[in-house]
């Protein structure tokens, strides 16, 4: 056999290097879950924006972290178990004491498909009633999804509903003297949507409440009037700190122009479009999205908002 040309094996070597880094970087990527204090004994953990993803693992959304005297809360459960066990390991960079308390804000995947790694370490799962019947119709949904995009990083996940359902619209807890009050308005993106306020440092986690940086999500469970009225409940309040379901953490006049206000021109522009007889097509098309085109994924996501919208102010 003639000796490979010296220039051919140069190339033919330096493809197979960029070959193997290229193996090497697809196989590292993966996503480092690190929380950020945000005020005393307060943290947060900022999701990617983008959609769920092989690299993201499925975390393409905030998390929470309250640490008290008598143990830390989660806030948000993350999307798999194999992302829990990151989770944990990134609340123990924080603190020694145990997770106590889960709070699932609401029923989108990767706000509580983790759930079943916390309670075998002996985490209470705590969510409002309402994200029971959702939680229940879409996790197989969930599952199918999430276990294409993450193959064998879906491997383990078993969805798990919370062990202490709540009722009220208002519900104060009160850990090692750390008051965590829970506020539902019927939902929003999804119908157990609820917020975690904490009057003690006036920082609120609003779940899918809040979007900032990306556009919202409109899906046949969300309810854009209700939404209205859970992010009504965070005027009254007026945090100092917003934590997003989505985004960076941010402040009230932020949230209200990524989000509410979005939200109320939909609803108006829909309303003119139902109560004059003109059909859906005719509505989603001249729906005037410009002034939300600096949102991520608005050119993408807004004919889906606009035709969601527009059949929920028809059942109005």
């Amino acid at each position: 056999m003639k000796p490979m040309n010296t220039s051919f094996a140069s190339i033919f070597r330096a493809g197979l290097m960029g070959l193997l880094l290229g193996t090497l970087s697809f196989v590292a990527a993966a996503v480092e879950v690190r929380f950020t204090r945000v005020a005393d004994n307060v943290y947060a953990y900022v999701g990617d924006t983008e959609g769920r993803t092989y690299e993201n693992e499925g975390l393409n959304a905030n998390l929470g972290l309250v640490v008290t005297p008598a143990g830390a809360v989660l806030i948000d459960s993350g999307p798999t178990r194999q992302v829990a066990q990151k989770i944990e390991a990134a609340v123990r960079a924080v603190t020694s004491q145990p997770i106590r308390w889960v709070i699932n804000t609401g029923g989108q995947d990767h706000r509580w498909l983790g759930n079943g790694y916390f309670k075998e370490k002996g985490a209470e799962i705590i969510a409002h009633q309402n994200a029971e019947a959702d939680m229940k119709a879409r996790a197989g949904e969930h599952v199918e999804g999430l276990s294409r995009v993450l193959k064998e990083r879906f491997e383990g996940t078993v969805p798990v509903l919370p062990t202490r359902w709540l009722t009220e619209p208002d519900t104060r807890l009160d850990l090692g003297g750390t008051v965590i009050e829970l506020k539902h308005r019927g939902g929003g993106h999804t119908p157990g949507d609820t917020l975690v306020w904490l009057p003690q440092t006036r920082v609120l986690f609003s779940g899918d409440v809040v979007y900032v940086d990306r556009i919202l999500g409109l899906h046949p469970v969300s309810r854009t009037k209700t939404w209205l009225q859970s992010f009504a409940v965070i005027e009254e309040l007026k945090p100092a700190v917003i934590v997003p379901g989505h985004g960076r953490v941010t402040d009230l006049a932020t949230a209200q122009k990524d989000t509410r206000d979005l939200l109320l021109a939909l609803r108006a522009h829909m309303k003119k479009a139902v109560d004059e007889g003109v059909d859906i097509s005719a509505a989603v098309k001249s729906f005037d999205g410009k002034p939300f085109l600096y949102l991520k994924h608005a050119e993408v996501w807004l004919p889906q908002l606009t035709n969601q919208t527009y059949l929920e102010m028809e059942r109005e």
